[in-house]
C-alpha cells in the first residue's frame, strides 16, 4: 500500500466513527503525535506517582471512573450562590 492508499483508507476509517469514537481517536493520535518524550516524562516520576497513575487507568478501564459532568454538577451545587 503506498502513502496515498494509506492515507485514504486511514480518512475512510476515520469518516465511519461516530463522536465518542471520534474524540478517542483524536486523543489517541495527539498521544502518539506528542509522545516523542514521554517516556522520560514518565521515568522522572516517583514510583508513588506512577503506581496512581496506573491505578487510576485500571479504575477506567473498569468503568469505576466519574464523568466529567458529574463532577462538575456536584461542585456547582456544591459552590453556586
Amino acid at each position: 500500500m503506498n502513502i496515498a492508499e494509506l492515507k485514504l483508507n486511514f480518512f475512510r476509517q476515520i469518516d465511519r466513527l461516530d463522536k465518542v469514537k471520534l474524540e478517542e481517536a483524536y486523543g489517541v493520535l495527539l498521544n502518539f503525535l506528542n509522545s516523542k518524550d514521554d517516556l522520560d516524562e514518565w521515568n522522572n516520576l516517583t514510583a508513588e506517582q506512577q503506581k496512581g497513575i496506573m491505578d487510576s487507568i485500571e479504575q477506567l478501564d473498569g468503568n469505576q471512573g466519574i464523568s466529567h459532568s458529574d463532577v462538575i454538577n456536584k461542585y456547582k451545587n456544591k459552590y453556586s450562590a
